[in-house]
């Protein structure tokens, strides 16, 4: 349930941008007000000339895939309607043109450099996706991998990275693996090759140099990034600098001297860029990006904590521990932090509002339940169907063990989510209505029956193998006795709750309808909601207010300040 976000401007949020194959202008999309219906836009380089490509349209959801070269591109539309997601090619004259027709969740990843080709996945579960190629030129759509549902895998875990003649690609899969591996595919070949695998997920693969002659990529281990860089013509590993810890974005350019653009979000590192050299592994750090006067010092590096759940089952989370925490009787009270999707990871990347809570004295978990990705492609699907209410109880047993461990006070514990996580606060604050002190859910599911047949289009797809469908007589069923709104009643602590209007996703009667549920008990529910944001807070007026409200919530309910 959760996606990537854009940047305010006004009532529009940027959801994509990227320079045109020229570099003479600047792609982006926007949608209104966080409902993910974009418009597709041009500005020039100086800022001095805006073109509309594609005007937003009502219930036209977009996702763009890439230039094919300067004058056209290729994106996903619903425009035909509900349930498809076909693939079309737009022009910088503003004209679209209908190529493949599909059902559901259809989405261009990446063009070829010769503008040829395309590559395309259908959503298989909220954790795997088929993989196709579409010849621009012909229209047509051929299989690359469609491994069988019971095997299903994910192709597109590290991009797609293009030898300079586009005749092979590189991408990350964990077909046939726990873990995905650095591959690749040759165009007209039969099968996907493993280059190099791991014990544990590659991801970010970038080709370098004029004739695509070293490569990069990194290794994600518990939330923490490595780089990785690779002579391709003898498959020699190449020096590798030691960057600062977190999670990397990579980017490479030039052609002759080649340079790779490494961004880094880490634990007290919020987004500096650094270059490196791939012929020797030297390093510049070209851009300091502002803690607004905070004292890095000051920051907390997360801990990779595992526990065994009661069935067996190694759970692992990152713990955030106050400097002067104590153990025993004096441990810290407790935020859970529980991420959305669920097919994602908590990470090590910049946490601000993990930080803020252990200045305060508070530590924080961000769990990776049964579910999330990053521990095995097995661990992912754990959650499926009936298996649902199982990632809930790992909460209490993560709960109970760092309690156990003395690094925590369980009497004192909040859990907090947004998205697929504001429904995980939901249902363990009514399934187990004793583990928690209150709870902070930010546009979570309260009944799946009503979830599920008003999910998005690009979420229809993935939602059919994760939850069911709900058309069926015995998921209905399923679904309406293990819905939050069905144990209510149970819930007895405190919640904050939140949700944007226009949201896409969950619809805000989701959140209303907990609100009345616990009210109408005698529970306090306070609402914030907001009528110009979506799945997401995007605007910082409304994200200032946000946070102060949340702050003040968790210091009255953990006995920070006097209620």
């Amino acid at each position: 349930l959760t996606f990537k976000t854009g940047v305010p401007i006004g009532f529009w949020s940027i959801e994509d941008y990227f320079w045109t194959p020229d570099g003479s202008e600047l792609f982006y999309a926007v949608d209104r007000d966080g409902d993910e219906q974009p418009g597709y836009f041009l500005i020039s380089a100086d800022g001095m000339r805006e073109t509309t490509l594609l005007p937003a349209a009502r219930g036209d959801f977009r996702l763009f895939g890439g230039f094919a070269n300067s004058d056209s591109f290729v994106y996903a539309s619903t425009a035909r309607g509900t349930g498809v997601m076909d693939l079309y090619r737009g022009t910088v004259d503003g004209e679209s043109e209908l190529l493949v027709k599909a059902e559901l969740g259809l989405v261009p990843r990446s063009v070829s450099p010769d503008g040829r080709y395309a590559l395309v996945l259908e959503t298989v579960g909220e954790d795997a996706d088929n993989l196709y190629l579409v010849d621009l030129s012909s229209k047509s759509l051929s299989k690359i991998s469609e491994p069988a549902v019971e095997d299903r895998a994910r192709h597109s875990m590290g991009g797609f990275a293009w030898s300079p003649d586009s005749s092979m690609f590189y991408l990350s899969t964990n077909l046939g693996r726990e873990f995905a591996a650095l591959s690749r595919y040759a165009i007209g070949g039969e099968s996907i090759e493993t280059v190099v695998a791991s014990d544990a997920d590659i991801e970010n693969i970038e080709i370098c140099g004029r004739n695509g002659e070293i490569l990069a990529y990194t290794e994600n281990r518990d939330g923490f990034d490595t780089l990785f860089l690779m002579n391709l013509r003898d498959g020699s590993a190449l020096a590798t600098p030691t960057l600062p810890e977190g999670i990397y974005q990579l980017d490479c350019e030039g052609v002759d001297e080649p340079r790779l653009l490494v961004r880094i979000s880490g634990w007290r590192t919020p987004g500096d860029i650094w270059i490196v050299d791939p012929s020797d592994g030297a390093t510049e750090r070209v851009f300091s990006a502002s803690l607004a006067g905070l004292d890095a010092e000051r920051l907390v590096r997360p801990q990779v904590r595992r526990y065994v759940a009661r069935d067996g089952l190694e759970l692992q989370g990152l713990l955030y521990l106050p400097t002067e925490a104590g153990r025993g009787g004096d441990a810290p009270p407790v935020a859970f932090s529980v991420h959305g999707g669920p097919a994602a990871q908590s990470e090590a990347e910049l946490n601000a509002e993990a930080q803020y809570l252990v200045n305060r004295g508070v530590a924080v978990f961000t769990p990776n339940i049964r579910g999330s990705t990053g521990l095995g492609r097995s661990y992912s699907a754990l959650d499926d169907r009936e298996r649902r209410l199982d990632s809930i109880r790992d909460l209490v047993d993560l709960l109970v063990a760092l309690g156990e461990d003395g690094l925590v006070d369980t009497t004192r514990a909040v859990v907090m989510g947004g998205s697929y996580g504001g429904y995980a606060v939901n249902a363990v604050l009514a399934e187990y209505p004793d583990a928690f002190s209150a709870g902070v859910a930010a546009f979570g599911v309260a009944d799946w029956v009503t979830a599920l047949e008003v999910a998005s289009p690009m979420l229809k797809a993935s939602d059919l193998l994760e939850y069911g469908d709900i058309e069926e007589e015995r998921w209905r069923d399923f679904y309406e006795r293990i819905s939050p709104i069905r144990q209510a009643d149970r819930i007895r602590v405190p919640v904050l709750y939140s949700h944007g209007v226009r949201d896409p996703r969950i619809d805000i009667a989701e959140t209303e309808t907990m609100v009345k549920a616990l009210r109408a008990n005698g529970v306090a529910a306070p609402f914030l909601r907001f009528p110009d944001e979506g799945n997401v807070w995007r605007k910082l007026s409304n994200q200032l207010f946000y946070y102060r409200k949340k702050a003040e919530f968790i210091d009255e309910h953990l006995g920070l300040t006097t209620p």
